[in-house]
């Protein structure tokens, strides 16, 4: 029997996950991820500062040509007292449906989503993420993505910008959007003012579609996609940050670089300008189950990629899991035991240490059911799933 299969058995068809931390150029860390305040440039200061977690993921970063080989992909912790490890993407090619149930491996051969953690100080630029079709011209797959913001992240500090700008204003033309990508390298073409803001609520969310243009809120936010790392940022000063030229045509092909029109026809422009947006893609939570051991809330649905649940275990209570597909998930309050696991929420943690919030669970394993106890007489335990679309019970409208 491969050592694979044996974690995985140890484990009962649930595997314990490192951290996964990535660094940006741009932007800066909002500090939020409880990671040790000396460790937010623990990849170098050309890197830039840690600002996202990623969660499950067999994706890699799309970090510029320092990107370590296996950037933003997530390791199995096969022995915590030697910290051995093996990447995650190493069990889902071993294990296959054995990992992820025989829909997602007869349909796309992998675990094809991940989630993050991000946490930037200020708002990120009016980008884009690219369609399947668009990214298919290079090579990748396409993006959708959904939000989520935790109160656990977010109780101190909401950033700079507590606000996400969402496609443009149903009156724009297509001309004012033409000339910010003609001036890009000219001037501040604040193409924001082409868009339509919302507050951030807590405890909320966000469907955002492939190719919908966006600036997303200096919060903490809960993001389920699609596994790929694409975009195109069409916003060149965000917030006093000059974003150089190469981050508008990084995602063309080669010959569709220096055409405007091309990477203009990136964006999906009747979602973008959808009047009823909010009504479409504004997510509010939906009660799963309730009792007195646990609440069941789906945060993430209603669309054909992705879906994620909150899941609350009252103090001192025991509640058994169950689910119809595999999920990756994360505990962000608490602590007690995730099946023959202990979990916890960490306070701080260092760049490269063990954590006790992360785990992998198998198909069957969540069919049959999770064991979670809380062993807190006064917090509750709270974590976060996060699925692909082969999970049957979940809402499809909102």
């Amino acid at each position: 029997m491969s050592n694979v299969r044996k974690v995985f058995e140890r484990g009962k068809g649930v595997l314990h996950l490192m951290p996964t931390w990535v660094p940006r150029g741009f932007n800066e860390p909002g500090k939020r991820l409880r990671l040790h305040p000396d460790d937010y440039f623990a990849l170098g200061m050309e890197r830039g500062g840690i600002c996202e977690r990623w969660l499950g993921s067999l994706a890699k970063a799309l970090n510029g040509p320092k990107t370590g080989k296996t950037e933003g992909m997530s390791y199995v912790l096969e022995d915590a007292a030697v910290k051995s490890t093996r990447l995650f993407k190493d069990y889902v090619d071993e294990l296959g449906s054995d990992l992820i149930g025989e829909q997602l491996m007869e349909n796309y051969g992998t675990w094809p989503t991940f989630a993050k953690l991000y946490d930037y100080d200020k708002p990120l630029f009016h980008h884009l993420h690219l369609t399947e079709e668009m990214a298919n011209k290079i090579g990748m797959h396409g993006k959708p993505e959904a939000y989520y913001f935790p109160i656990q992240y977010n109780s101190a500090y909401l950033g700079r910008f507590p606000l996400t700008y969402f496609g443009f204003d149903p009156s724009t033309t297509k001309e004012q959007v033409m000339d910010c990508l003609k001036n890009y390298d000219l001037k501040d073409t604040r193409i924001t003012e082409l868009s339509r803001a919302y507050r951030i609520q807590l405890g909320t969310g966000w469907y955002t579609p492939a190719g919908v243009i966006h600036a997303p809120a200096s919060l903490v936010t809960f993001e389920p996609q699609w596994n790929s790392d694409v975009n195109t940022i069409m916003e060149n000063v965000t917030m006093g940050e000059v974003n150089p030229h190469h981050m508008l045509t990084d995602c063309a092909p080669e010959d569709e670089r220096d055409n405007l029109e091309a990477i203009f026809n990136q964006i999906d422009w009747e979602e973008s300008t959808r009047p009823d947006y909010k009504e479409t893609y504004f997510r509010v939570p939906k009660v799963k189950s309730e009792t007195t051991e646990a609440i069941e809330k789906w945060v993430a649905y209603a669309n054909e990629w992705v879906a994620a649940k909150e899941v609350t275990i009252m103090p001192g209570q025991t509640y058994t899991l169950t689910d119809q597909a595999c999920y990756c998930a994360i505990v962000v309050q608490g602590h007690g035991t995730f099946g023959g696991f202990e979990c916890e929420a960490p306070e701080l943690v260092h760049y490269g240490d063990i954590t006790g919030d992360e785990y992998f669970v198998s198909e069957t394993s969540a069919k049959k059911g999770i064991k979670i106890k809380n062993t807190s007489s006064y917090q509750p335990l709270v974590l976060l799933q996060n699925f692909a679309n082969n999970n049957p019970e979940v809402p499809a409208s909102i």
